[in-house]
């Protein structure tokens, strides 16, 4: 159970359902609700087709490639640590995805709302890192689909509700919320790494 809740709080930080908010308000600006609602589907689809390409082969491409896991959880932590810092002290995701908006409506819903705003770097990696096929199941494999599966879901609701939720917070209060996510998730990846260290010493 607290490995199940572990790996669930890592993944909402590095997926970050509430500053996705702005990014899906902005690319959505102007549409019918009809529309954005369809953009919010294509986008949390996407997302969900990338994460488990990841989840799937990920350590098939490492073991490919002659890479050992534990390696690979070591630079994706120190990537993982930068990736929050960038979320503490950079831009908000607003200010960030705005630079990368495109014109139609599926591109929209592909780049930025699902690729890199939902499906960021942070998420890739971290899904590879907490499905090792030596350390653990299929079945456990499974419940990371599964975790996956209920944050895009809420995130989904959360998007259906956009427009309500930032007017109650506002961009600055989805800013703060960001950047507070970006401190647990620099402590989880510094927890990581510390993990990661101790697996290579012990050889």
């Amino acid at each position: 159970m607290e490995r199940w809740l572990t790996e669930f709080v890592k993944l909402w930080v590095v997926i970050d359902p509430i500053g996705t908010l702005p990014v899906f308000l902005a690319v959505t600006a102007g549409m019918s609700r009809a529309a954005a609602r369809r953009v919010a589907v294509q986008g949390t689809l996407v997302a969900f087709l990338v994460l488990l390409f990841f989840i799937l082969l990920g350590q098939i491409l490492l073991t490919a490639m002659d890479i050992e896991l534990s390696s690979f959880q070591i630079a994706g932590n120190i990537v993982l640590f930068l990736f929050a810092l960038t979320m503490i002290f950079g831009e908000s995701k607003l200010e960030e995805d705005q630079k990368l908006l495109r014109s139609s409506d599926l591109e929209k819903a592909v780049y930025p709302l699902a690729i890199p705003s939902i499906a960021s770097p942070g998420a890739m990696l971290t899904v590879m890192t907490i499905t090792d096929n030596v350390m653990f199941s299929v079945t456990e494999q499974a419940e990371t689909v599964a975790q996956v599966v209920i944050i895009l879901a809420a995130l989904l609701v959360l998007l259906f509700c956009a427009s309500h939720i930032i007017a109650v917070i506002g961009n600055a209060g989805a800013s703060v919320i960001s950047r507070v996510m970006g401190l647990i998730l620099a402590s989880v990846a510094v927890d990581g790494f510390v993990k990661a260290v101790r697996v290579v010493i012990a050889g």
